[in-house]
């Protein structure tokens, strides 16, 4: 299952603080939590579909990747972005 970001047909968006918690437990799960344990090991509860939004805010905004195997990796890496930028090997 793809996570595809699609605020066309939200009825509810999440809050700030909302996200921000969402991306810690990532951050924190160090790829090694399926989508669902993710979820499950929140600090508070949050709506299964607030949660794909966010997943999927995620996702498209490059902090993290879903694997096949529904595994939740964090990939944003800002100081390995910023050497790349000082070395004139990526655009911003």
């Amino acid at each position: 299952m793809e996570m595809v970001f699609s605020p066309k047909n939200v009825l509810r968006y999440p809050r700030l603080d909302t996200v921000l918690m969402v991306e810690k437990a990532a951050f924190k799960a160090k790829g090694d939590l399926t989508v669902s344990q993710l979820w499950k090991s929140l600090p508070k509860k949050v709506m299964w579909q607030t949660y794909l939004l966010i997943l999927g805010y995620l996702t498209e905004s490059g902090k993290i990747v879903v694997t096949p195997d529904r595994h939740v990796v964090w990939i944003w890496a800002p100081r390995q972005i910023e050497d790349l930028k000082e070395r004139n090997l990526v655009i911003a």
